[in-house]
């Protein structure tokens, strides 16, 4: 019984100490990633499908025929 309660203790000892250090991490990783994020609410930004161009641009695809939702579908290719 000697060699079998012996080894029966080291294991016990040895879940523990890894128990002790999954939660010190687990807090410790919690506790800096609260410390990196910026305060306050998120708040997601309202965008248009398809952004205005300046006056005076032209559109890459002028004949372009958006969909009901506004979307339009363009391939520009250039060289170079």
């Amino acid at each position: 019984m000697g060699v079998t309660g012996r080894r029966s203790r080291l294991w016990r000892w040895a879940l523990l100490v890894w128990a002790v250090l999954v939660v010190v991490a687990g807090g410790l990783t919690l506790w800096l990633q609260d410390s990196t994020e910026p305060p306050g609410p998120y708040v997601w930004e309202e965008t248009s499908p398809t952004p205005s161009l300046p006056d005076g641009w032209r559109s890459a695809c002028p004949d372009v025929t958006p969909d009901e939702q506004g979307w339009g579908a363009c391939l520009t290719v250039t060289s170079g």
